[in-house]
């Protein structure tokens, strides 16, 4: 049983704080967006984060779970290209804001796994925590690769 700290409590609280936003914010993405493997992105990356949010209540119940970083997540992403031809320019550009919106999100969420894993004692968690960071690393990689390959990027 993993003893926990008061103020390591605190930090995992936050990070589960911040991956039922990511989860909120995929959802109404996944709703929002235009094209349908744009909203199949959103609903993949939606799921990894409900498994972060769910690695961390198991770790304020003093289980360190097994992690299962897939740091080859982004590099093995090659979307179709959706907006190109004949397109909606209205539904590029909404897909291009919910695109670059997500991507500031993971940058966030991640700078905040990087800076809290070394508040951890247990270096069983500072591999879960390192894991969960790389991967939230990998889902900005896939969103910038959809928007490489739509021609969203300036």
């Amino acid at each position: 049983m993993l003893n926990i700290s008061e103020k390591e409590r605190f930090l995992i609280k936050d990070l589960q704080d911040q991956e039922k936003l990511c989860i909120d914010k995929y959802t109404k993405n996944e709703n929002a967006a235009k094209d349908t493997e744009l909203k199949n992105l959103f609903n993949t990356i939606k799921k990894e984060e409900q498994k972060h949010y769910d690695s961390l209540d198991q770790l304020l119940s003093g289980t360190v779970p097994s992690g299962n970083s897939k740091d080859s997540a982004g590099k093995e992403y090659n979307p179709t290209a959706t907006y190109v031809g004949n397109f909606n320019q209205a539904d590029k550009d909404n897909d291009t804001f919910l695109c670059t919106d997500a991507i500031t999100t993971e940058k966030y969420v991640a700078s905040a796994y990087n800076f809290d894993l070394f508040q951890f004692g247990d270096s069983n968690v500072r591999k879960l925590l390192n894991g969960i960071e790389t991967e939230e690393q990998n889902h900005a990689e896939r969103i910038y690769k959809y928007k490489t390959v739509n021609q969203m990027t300036n």
